[in-house]
C-alpha cells in the first residue's frame, strides 16, 4: 500500500480546512455586529414565555427593543411588576408598574339561557363558525359561540368552555392577549384584576331583541346608570359600560339589574379551576380550520 495515497488526501483536506478557517475568521471580524451587553441580561430576566403579549415576536426581540430604548419596560405581562423592576435595575431607571390585568369574556349567554338560530354542523372553531349565515348559530350576533378558539390560543390554561361560553380562570391568566386576538366577536378584553363588578354582555341590540335572544343580556334599561352613586356607568350603543377609575365596586348596579347582566361581587368563587386543556376537556372535536381565501 502506497503511503502517499493517505498523506495527500490528509494534506489536501487539512489545507482546505485551514483556508476556510482563515476566511471565516476574517468574515467574523469584518462583519461583526456589536451586541448591547444589556440584551442578554434583560433576556435572562424575562420569563421565556415567548407568548407575544408584549407586541414583539418573542422574548429575544423584546429584550433587544428594550435595550435600544424602542420599547417600554413594562410590556411583559407574564413576568408582571417583578420582571419590570428587574429590567429597570438593568437599565438603571425606576419603573412605575401598572395594576395587573386579566382577560374577561363579556358574555354569560350559556346554552341554558340563550337561543340558537339553527344547528351548526361545521368546523368547531369560532373563526370558522362566524363565517356561517348570521355570524354563527347563536341567536345573539354578539354572543360567545363557545367553540373554544380562545381556549386553544391560550398557552397558560386560563380559559375553558362551560355550558357553551368561555370562562377565564383569573389565577392562570397573564394578560398576554392571545385570546383577544383570536375571538371573532371581540368579546374578550383586559380588565383590572381586582375588578369584580363587570358587564357580562356584549350585545348592541335594543331591549326587546336582546330579551328574545337571551335571558341574561343587557336590555339598556339604564337602571344601573340611575343607581350608581359614583356615576361610573354610561350607556354606549344600548350597552352599559363601566368606568373602572370611577367604580367603587359597591355592587348596587348588580343588585338592581333586572336581567342579572352585571357580574356581582364575590362571584369569582364559583369559577372552578380548569383541568389541563385537551380536546376531551373542551368536549369539542378539534378539526383543522380551513384556509379562507381573502381574495
Amino acid at each position: 500500500m502506497d503511503i502517499n495515497n493517505l498523506i495527500y488526501p490528509v494534506i489536501s483536506i487539512g489545507g482546505l480546512g485551514l483556508v476556510f478557517g482563515v476566511v471565516l475568521g476574517y468574515a467574523n471580524k469584518k462583519f461583526y455586529v456589536p451586541v448591547d451587553p444589556k440584551v442578554p441580561l434583560i433576556r435572562e430576566a424575562l420569563p421565556s414565555a415567548n407568548c407575544g403579549g408584549c407586541g414583539y415576536a418573542g422574548c429575544d426581540a423584546y429584550a433587544a427593543a428594550v435595550a435600544s430604548g424602542d420599547a417600554s419596560l413594562t410590556l411583559c405581562t407574564v413576568g408582571g411588576s417583578s420582571t419590570a423592576e428587574k429590567i429597570g435595575e438593568i437599565m438603571g431607571v425606576s419603573v412605575e408598574t401598572e395594576s395587573p390585568q386579566v382577560a374577561f369574556v363579556k358574555c354569560k349567554g350559556t346554552c341554558t339561557v340563550s337561543k340558537e338560530k339553527y344547528e351548526y354542523d361545521g368546523i368547531k372553531d369560532c373563526r370558522q363558525a362566524v363565517i356561517a349565515p348570521g355570524g354563527g348559530p347563536k341567536a345573539c350576533s354578539d354572543g360567545c359561540l363557545g367553540f373554544a378558539s380562545c381556549v386553544r390560543a391560550c398557552e397558560f390554561n386560563a380559559l375553558h368552555v362551560i355550558n357553551g361560553v368561555a370562562v377565564v380562570y383569573k389565577d392562570n391568566c397573564v394578560a398576554c392577549g392571545a385570546c383577544i386576538e383570536v375571538c371573532p366577536k371581540d368579546l374578550i378584553e383586559l380588565v383590572p384584576a381586582n375588578q369584580e363588578v363587570l358587564i357580562e354582555c356584549n350585545s348592541k341590540s335594543k331591549g326587546k331583541a336582546v330579551k328574545d335572544n337571551c335571558e341574561v343580556g343587557c336590555i339598556a334599561c339604564q337602571m344601573c346608570v340611575k343607581v350608581c352613586p359614583s356615576q361610573a356607568i354610561t350607556m354606549v350603543n344600548n350597552l352599559a359600560v363601566i368606568d373602572f377609575e370611577k367604580c367603587t365596586q359597591c355592587g348596587l348596579c348588580a343588585t338592581k339589574c333586572p336581567t342579572k347582566a352585571i357580574k356581582p361581587l364575590n362571584s369569582n368563587k364559583d369559577v372552578v379551576k380548569p383541568v389541563k386543556v385537551t380536546d376531551e376537556a373542551i368536549k369539542i372535536p378539534v378539526e383543522k380550520p380551513i384556509e379562507v381565501d381573502s381574495q
